[in-house]
């Protein structure tokens, strides 16, 4: 292609095309529909020029023309507390329902696995050895000890700021590396049911079992619970990488980690909760029953949330994805 030629041939389509992005007054039906036809033009124009005669600065020139173009003819959407209603009660807890048959049996499977730690380590002085020395041990486990501490140990703002903020990374990861077969995000499960194993066993060791469940239980269930979904998500995102089913595997991807990466908004709202629960209900001066029943309603409400706003919205036809407009359009498949 001689680029010469082809550039005097549609120069007065491009110029044509700016002048009409640069008006300020609002276009004519006539000056709308010919600016459709000319950002087509140039689209196509720009397309020749890059596979058949790539010239930088000309290439550059176009690909701002055809973007300001796309931007006018297109628009630009913008999110409004509509978005933020219909996540709330409809994509999120839809997304959450879709994938509980991955993240419940986690968090059967996570509890027995703490559980079965917890009690390997009580039982095993041995164990408890490898851990950390005598001293250290009862210096943790003895009454008003670093497990007890640890939640009394910062201002309550900035400690459920930052329990909030680690536990939103760990849940994002789970969700985000999901992608890679699964093993991370089991890896991740492992080490949280160590540390919670860790400590079930070296305080009922101590014949102090109650005070450590005590201490965890009022954030720990909602808390875990998050953990749980994320984890679940991105074992069924790995999944999906393995066997996206009757939609092609690139469309299988965008599909579920769009449902993913909205899952960690909502994720971070619900660790907000709990964060704020272990930052100023755990280390309070509450009764223990009265701590735990509040952590017990939260992860009842967030359950009911679930189940039924969720189960409504995938009855309904809710994925937990954008809305159906704002999704790249896909070639029917057949079954």
């Amino acid at each position: 292609m001689d680029l010469d030629v082809f550039v005097a041939a549609h120069r007065q389509e491009w110029d044509r095309l700016d002048a009409l992005l640069r008006r300020r007054r609002r276009l004519t039906g006539t000056e709308a529909d010919e600016l459709v036809a000319l950002y087509q033009r140039a689209a196509t124009h720009l397309s020749l020029i890059r596979s058949s005669a790539p010239d930088p600065q000309l290439t550059g020139r176009l690909t701002q023309l055809v973007a300001r173009a796309r931007s006018t003819v297109t628009g630009t959407r913008r999110a409004s507390w509509r978005d933020v209603t219909r996540f709330l009660t409809e994509g999120f807890p839809a997304a959450v329902y879709r994938s509980r048959r991955w993240w419940v049996p986690t968090a059967l499977l996570s509890t027995a696995l703490a559980a079965l730690l917890g009690w390997w380590i009580g039982t095993h002085p041995e164990v408890q050895a490898t851990i950390a020395a005598p001293d250290e041990l009862r210096r943790m486990t003895r009454p008003g000890g670093e497990y007890e501490t640890y939640y009394s140990s910062h201002p309550a703002t900035s400690f459920a700021a930052q329990v909030w903020t680690n536990n939103a990374q760990a849940a994002a990861m789970c969700l985000v590396l999901g992608a890679f077969l699964c093993l991370p995000v089991v890896w991740i499960l492992f080490q949280n049911m160590l540390n919670l194993g860790v400590g079930i066993g070296l305080m009922s060791s101590a014949g102090r079992l109650d005070t450590f469940l005590g201490l965890v239980l009022p954030h720990g269930l909602l808390e875990l619970t998050a953990v749980f979904v994320a984890a679940g998500t991105g074992l069924r995102l790995g999944w999906t990488v393995i066997d996206p089913g009757p939609r092609t595997r690139r469309t299988a991807l965008a599909e579920e980690g769009r449902s993913a990466l909205g899952m960690a908004v909502g994720l971070a709202l619900v660790l907000f909760v709990s964060g704020a629960i272990e930052g100023f209900v755990t280390p309070s001066g509450l009764p223990t029953w009265a701590r735990i029943t509040i952590g017990v309603a939260a992860e009842a409400a967030f359950l009911l949330y679930v189940w039924i706003l969720g189960r409504r919205a995938v009855q309904l036809g809710e994925t937990g994805d954008v809305e159906e407009a704002e999704r790249s359009a896909t070639v029917p498949l057949a079954a």
